[in-house]
């Protein structure tokens, strides 16, 4: 009878051990918030191509105040255009931002702190860095691999062997492949920003997702966040409505095919599906949503946005 219940009451603690370790492990990967690092910028790194001209749009100065609408801005730093397009029966939001400088293309973390599972809606990042127009990133903190350099500072090492888009410090798009190239090397280079979901839409004014190909397991009709060049220091944010009756979302090819149409030369497809939100100004231009019932952001890790440098 001893050997029994010691037999036995070994397993029982050996199974209950194996309980509490996969709890842990599962609240580690997806509830406990970690801070890694505070955010450093890194601002003079960023430089004016002086191959090219700074935006005509700009030519009128710089106001005494922003000139704004509804679906407009012009400070003489940034400025843009929101169109509301009825693509595939989905309704899809671009915002057509042009920026002085490279400096006013930007990213942030949630609580302005790069680390695991801190999250916060797009709007809140937005808000607290003054953003004129921003849309969700990466969401990096969904994983533990994939580039991560963020305003000219590298915080993810990490290879996850995908193709990422770099934001380069003369403001140029590129989409590289984490396989042929280090963190490191692309900060030697200039990187700024270092995005790493995927997949590349556009390269070289050309489709470059098929039909057929999705995220993972994502549906092949959701809701969409994408970036977008179509000149120096000009660009395409794009987000997509999904899952809806109103507006059921996009595959990426039909994401892609549109950017295309756009006149976009590079395009690469973010985080999407719940997460999938534009702001202007604090507020939240599309519908985005998790299961197509609640309209509601979700917390995100990251967003990329138009804004000012931070003070001092």
């Amino acid at each position: 009878m001893k050997k029994f219940f010691k037999v036995h009451g070994f397993a029982a603690v050996f199974s209950l051990a194996l309980v509490l370790f996969t709890l842990y492990a599962l609240l580690d990967t997806f509830v406990i918030s970690r801070g890694f690092a505070k955010v450093k910028d890194n601002d003079s790194i960023v430089k004016i191509n002086e191959k090219q001209e700074i935006s005509p749009v700009f030519d009128r100065g710089v106001p005494d105040e922003p000139e704004i609408t509804e679906s407009t801005y012009y400070d003489g730093n940034i400025a843009l255009e929101i169109t509301e397009y009825d693509v595939n029966d989905t309704a899809v939001y671009v915002a057509d931002v042009a920026v002085r400088e490279p400096k006013y293309l930007r990213s942030a973390f949630a609580d302005n702190e790069y680390g695991k599972n801190i999250s916060e809606k797009t709007s809140m990042i937005s808000v607290v860095h003054r953003s004129v127009i921003a849309v969700n990133g990466d969401f990096y903190g969904a994983r533990n691999s994939g580039y991560v350099i963020r305003n000219g500072t590298l915080y993810r090492d990490a290879s996850s062997g995908t193709d990422d888009l770099v934001i380069w410090n003369d403001g140029s798009l590129e989409i590289v492949n984490e396989r042929d190239v280090t963190a490191e090397e692309l900060v030697e280079r200039g990187a700024w920003q270092v995005l790493s979901f995927g997949p590349a839409l556009v390269i070289d004014d050309e489709v470059v997702v098929g039909e057929n190909e999705e995220v993972r397991e994502s549906l092949a009709k959701n809701p969409r966040t994408a970036i977008a060049q179509i000149g120096y220091c000009h660009y395409l944010f794009v987000v997509s409505d999904g899952r809806t009756r109103e507006s059921p979302g996009l595959s990426l090819y039909e994401l892609a095919t549109f950017i295309k149409s756009l006149g976009a030369d590079v395009a690469y497809n973010l985080d999407g599906g719940g997460s999938s939100s534009m702001v202007f100004r604090g507020r939240v231009i599309n519908k985005p949503t998790s299961n197509g019932r609640e309209i509601e952001e979700r917390e995100v890790s990251d967003i990329v946005y138009a804004g000012p440098p931070p003070k001092g």
